[in-house]
């Protein structure tokens, strides 16, 4: 694989809250020189990052329900609305794990329909959190945006005790098939650990390190 392949798997990410304009200007400036895919950024940041990136084919990728997925149904179609209107072009929802341990997966399933729904036609990724779910939750939660048809499953966000493991982005593609794209995010950061990733299936990765992964391929010493 080489580095301007494995750069267009790659949402270049800065979601922690310190991050300030010049963060963003660098993140974006970035993403444009390196070919990534694209720039995932809290929402506030949305409409400075579309100026950056106006005249690039970087995408914008934004956060809803972050970190927690918590909020209500009609404040995560709302924040959705807004951030398409800014300019994200894709949207990353965290699921609700709270009523995934409450049983209610018509909640859930009712969720992701009417954020799907305000999405409009713009990539949806739903954010499983995988760390805090069972295997069986984890199934359960990709069969219903498989049916969906949402974009993507996401396997966390980054923010909770655990990430991307190799293992449920195989079981998530497993279950999704090869339809509905599968993003491995959270301690994705370096060459090694992206490859793995997307060998066990997954379509797009969320890091940080989207630079030092790139830059891994090219090292002479490089097995890839």
């Amino acid at each position: 694989m080489k580095p301007n392949e494995i750069a267009q798997y790659i949402d270049h990410t800065a979601l922690t809250p310190e991050r300030n304009e010049k963060d963003i200007l660098t993140l974006c400036n970035e993403a444009i020189e390196n070919h990534f895919y694209s720039v995932c950024i809290n929402p506030c940041h949305i409409p400075f990052a579309k100026k950056v990136l106006q005249n690039s084919n970087v995408n914008i990728c934004t956060v809803i329900g972050f970190p927690l997925g918590v909020n209500t149904t009609a404040v995560k179609v709302f924040e959705t609305e807004n951030a398409i209107a800014n300019g994200a072009t894709e949207v990353d929802m965290v699921i609700n794990i709270g009523w995934i341990k409450s049983g209610k997966w018509d909640a859930v399933r009712d969720e992701i329909k009417q954020v799907l729904n305000a999405c409009n036609g713009i990539v949806l990724k739903v954010i499983l959190e995988n760390c805090l779910l069972t295997k069986e939750e984890i199934i359960k939660a990709c069969e219903i945006c498989r049916d969906l048809n949402v974009a993507f499953v996401k396997t966390s966000t980054g923010f909770s005790k655990g990430g991307a493991m190799v293992e449920d982005v195989k079981l998530m593609r497993q279950i999704v098939g090869d339809k509905i794209g599968v993003k491995a995010s959270g301690g994705v950061r370096d060459t090694q650990t992206a490859i793995a990733m997307i060998d066990a299936g997954a379509t797009r990765i969320g890091a940080s390190a989207g630079i030092a992964i790139i830059k891994g391929l090219t090292d002479s010493n490089s097995q890839y």
